[in-house]
């Protein structure tokens, strides 16, 4: 039978990662899952128990509004006047979406269609390669990094191969690409951008009609006095920027599915509709509550972001002194590792699978992340510092027993 849209789909090859890590744990083997980025940590407890309450009135089971209910959108509004000094106006430049994916992948819909082309950065989580295409349009792969570049090059090396490496595909495009989409700190690759760089790309989509998509998944996980900038800042940024935030890491409140799209109103305001057709928002009571998280645990995601600033010092300490060289990243709950020169040549699927299998420690291969991710794996920050400990230990016995 043919079905449209997902013929064309390659297999996920996470899948496979998966199903090794499965058959593992039901063998009785211990197996440290540091691949899926699914954060551990437990969501506000006022928000749970707001929840709780919420969810005891019935006026709350009935549908909601697919934009979100006011006084959530306040709530973001607030949100970003606190953190970035950045004024919203709820009714126009504020709809909320059920989790920063769902929202990404209807913002699409409404921004390319058959004929449209986007710049996606390469590599680049799945979603923001394929729902483009979801919608009919081309993508362009645009390098993150210098491939010439050494391994191990800086951020900033990073951030200026990028913009380069954005232009170039811009000059050579045809049609010219409509949507870049963005997203920093970066997944997988940790990357981070200060607000001067996020100044140049505003300044270029003004003069290229382009518009930006943000996403911000990590905007509260910036670790030795990095803090992420959010693109709003950038004056004028609103004339061509939209930007995703997410509850989902900043409050540690994944299953919850909420996040918003904020920033051009035009923009905002076509997604508005087109969810207007689609859904009805998400459970009454899941809004309510993260009003609470937002206005009443502020301080929540600097609580985060402390625990994963540990975890990511215990990984990287301990990879490097297990002759692994990796940086630290400055920002999101990853690691992007450079597969280790003896086993290179194996490709990043392989050395996961090697890895799962010998030294029961599950990461995500880096050509799960387009083929600008091959060469590398991703570690989640996803097991407490003990855990994290021994998956270093396990590392050193296998790849010392392989060398």
């Amino acid at each position: 039978m043919d079905f449209r849209r997902i013929n064309g789909l390659p297999p996920y090859v996470f899948a496979t990662i998966n199903d090794l890590k499965a058959e593992a744990r039901h063998g009785g083997r211990d197996v440290i899952d540091l691949g899926f980025g699914n954060p551990d940590l437990p969501s506000p407890q006022v928000a749970v128990d707001k929840l709780a309450e919420a969810g005891q009135n019935p006026r709350n089971h009935r549908y909601s509004s697919s934009r979100g209910i006011p006084r959530l959108r306040q709530a973001i509004c607030d949100l970003y006047q606190r953190k970035f000094g950045v004024e919203l106006d709820p009714e126009t430049e504020v709809v909320t979406t059920i989790g920063a994916k769902e929202g990404f992948s209807h913002l699409m819909w409404v921004l390319t269609g058959p004929g449209d082309t986007a710049l996606v950065p390469s590599p680049s989580y799945p979603i923001h390669i394929y729902a483009p295409l979801f919608a009919g349009a081309d993508i362009r792969h645009v390098r993150l990094d210098d491939p010439r570049a050494p391994v191990g090059a800086t951020e900033t090396e990073s951030g200026e191969a990028f913009f380069a490496n954005l232009v170039e595909a811009w000059e050579s495009a045809w049609p010219k690409p409509r949507v870049v989409v963005l997203s920093f700190p970066h997944n997988p690759t940790t990357t981070c951008v200060d607000l001067a760089w996020m100044t140049r790309i505003v300044e270029f989509a003004q003069e290229h009609d382009i518009v930006l998509v943000h996403d911000f998944a990590y905007a509260d996980l910036g670790f030795d006095g990095y803090r992420p900038p959010s693109i709003l800042e950038v004056p004028g940024a609103k004339e061509v920027a939209v930007e995703l935030y997410t509850l989902t890491k900043s409050f540690s409140m994944a299953g919850w599915r909420v996040g918003f799209l904020v920033g051009n109103a035009e923009v905002v305001q076509a997604l508005t509709k087109l969810k207007s057709y689609l859904d009805y928002g998400t459970f009454q009571p899941i809004q309510i509550a993260s009003i609470v998280a937002m206005n009443e645990s502020s301080t929540y995601p600097e609580e985060l972001n402390a625990i994963y600033r540990s975890r990511r010092d215990a990984l990287c300490d301990g990879l490097n002194r297990i002759g692994w060289e990796i940086t630290p990243p400055r920002g999101t709950m990853f690691a992007w590792a450079p597969i280790p020169e003896p086993y290179r040549e194996m490709g990043s699927l392989e050395f996961s699978k090697l890895l799962v299998r010998g030294a029961d420690v599950a990461t995500s291969p880096g050509v799960g992340f387009g083929p600008g991710g091959e060469g590398h794996v991703r570690f989640a920050l996803i097991e407490n510092e003990q855990r994290i400990s021994q998956a270093v230990r396990n590392l050193r016995r296998t790849l010392n027993r392989l060398a």
